[in-house]
């Protein structure tokens, strides 16, 4: 503990303090639209020429689907920018470096808070959908250099605690977004506009601290080759001490890294030699996705309406609380139980929440005690969700791919991941017009199919080396390979006298 809390410098935790601003940033973003949904709807009706329809929502079909079709991109824009931004993270890392590249993209979210926070006094609808589009677009490469710029400044001993400050941050800017979505703070008629806009506040006080951090040792050394930077960079960290190993151990990485040719994400796609390891990351992502989760975050205050609650926004500030606590649950038994183990357990998990969150809604006007039904599967599956399916995909891809293809496999993971979270906010208000209370069975079938896939595909990956995770997937296909190579002989010895 004393070794741990002397690596644990002021300049160190200024600077993870600094990074994880982003996340605050990202998860405040993803909370932040779902409490004041009717009162913007509101304004986007007004806008729009419905005056009568002002405080709630629309009868007539024409208005009522128009409405819908604004807010669900009001909603949905906000992965459209991440799924665009997704597949520039490595570019804005290395062409002028992690801290200069955060630095820049907060001129983005401030324009985008902007945008949001002015909304009242032009076309709401037009501003706030276009200002959530490039708020996603600056949380697209602030989601990949977050990570990236504390696992490189991390103490190798202690990266995956610190680590998962970026997972922690994301809930807990999705629950502050909450608390102040409140009708008695800022998610009312007259401070909506507030409530958007204030996610640049994190942004402007980011700004001011990124210029205190040192840059990435890494980056400086492997990148772009300065020594004596990277040197001065490692001390700021770590305080005063021979840096001649760390060097070294850098010295090793950039030469095993130039061994391996640089692997597109094209060629990773095409290529057969990674296809199961992506395939598995990929699902990885899906299931994450896919599993309801989102629809509870953007769509929990209608949910609990539904389900009876009278004070639904409250319950919803409750879902926060549950998953910030769960994050920091997952944090202890992710190297104790196993990754595939947590997964397999928050997946199933979800799956029966799912079951449960549908028999109370459809059975909440039969049996009053249903209500409570549903609002304990809500909670239950918050807690599943953030035990293994929430932080798991996000980092497991790096331990499933070497060097190389490591950065391709990361942002095509990435924008399977914005893209199913698109998706998901696109047409859920549609499909919930069409299923009913019925809704959730969508995700009790996708759930179930994902727990039969992580039982069977998914490898155990913890204490493993990247070596060892590497032969769990190249074992079938030697055997694959080395029966194509007998057949070949054969046939090849079929044509000659000698056989």
């Amino acid at each position: 503990m004393e070794k741990f809390i002397q690596q644990l410098t002021g300049t160190l935790v200024l600077a993870v303090f600094t990074a994880v601003l982003g996340s605050l940033q990202y998860g405040y973003s993803l909370g932040v639209i779902n409490a004041p949904q009717k009162v913007i709807l509101g304004h986007y009706a007004r806008s729009l020429g419905f005056h009568n329809l002002s405080t709630s929502l629309p009868k007539q079909p024409e208005s009522s689907s128009m409405l819908t079709m604004y807010w669900a991109l009001s909603v949905a824009m906000f992965p459209v920018g991440g799924i665009l931004s997704s597949f520039l993270v490595g570019f804005v890392a290395d062409f002028r470096g992690r801290i200069k590249g955060m630095l820049v993209l907060n001129i983005l979210a401030m324009v985008a808070s902007l945008l949001m926070s002015l909304a009242k006094m032009g076309s709401p609808h037009i501003m706030v959908i276009s200002g959530r589009a490039l708020m996603g677009f600056y949380c697209g490469l602030s989601s990949g250099l977050v990570p990236m710029y504390i696992g490189e400044i991390a103490p190798v001993k202690y990266r995956g605690a610190l680590g998962t400050l970026h997972q922690l941050a994301i809930v807990t800017g999705i629950l502050i977004s909450q608390v102040l979505g409140l009708d008695s703070l800022l998610g009312n008629d007259n401070m909506w506009h507030v409530l958007l806009g204030l996610s640049g506040v994190f942004a402007v006080l980011q700004s001011f601290l990124l210029p205190m951090c040192p840059e990435s040792p890494r980056y400086l050394y492997i990148k772009l080759g300065k020594k004596e930077e990277a040197c001065k960079s490692l001390k700021r960290f770590k305080g005063k001490y021979d840096t001649s190993r760390d060097i070294a151990e850098m010295q090793a990485e950039k030469e095993e890294a130039m061994k391996e040719a640089q692997v597109s994400m094209w060629m990773l796609v095409r290529s057969q030699v990674y296809r199961q390891q992506l395939f598995v990351a990929l699902m990885m992502h899906l299931s994450q996705q896919f599993s309801g989760i989102n629809a509870i975050f953007y769509y929990s205050t209608d949910i609990f309406q539904t389900a009876g609650v009278a004070q639904p926004v409250y319950a919803t500030i409750g879902v926060g609380v549950v998953n910030t606590v769960f994050t920091l649950v997952s944090v202890v038994l992710v190297d104790r139980a196993g990754r595939r183990t947590l997964m397999l357990v928050g997946l199933a998990g979800m799956c029966l929440c799912a079951v449960g969150m549908t028999v109370g809604l459809v059975y909440q006007n039969t049996y009053s005690w249903m209500n409570y039904l549903s609002m304990t599967a809500i909670f239950l599956f918050v807690c599943f969700f953030e035990i293994g399916p929430g932080p798991i995909p996000w980092f497991i891809v790096a331990e499933l791919f070497s060097q190389s293809p490591r950065p391709a496999a990361i942002a095509l993971a990435g924008c399977c991941n914005w893209t199913s979270n698109f998706i998901i906010g696109m047409f859920f208000p549609y499909v919930e017009v069409i299923c009913g209370t019925y809704v959730f069975i969508i995700f009790v079938v996708l759930l179930f199919g994902f727990t039969l896939y992580t039982c069977f595909r998914v490898p155990e990956t913890k204490g493993k080396t990247f070596e060892e995770i590497a032969m769990l997937f190249q074992h079938g296909r030697v055997v694959v390979a080395s029966q194509h190579g007998v057949e070949a002989e054969l046939e090849q010895l079929q044509g000659t006298t000698e056989a």
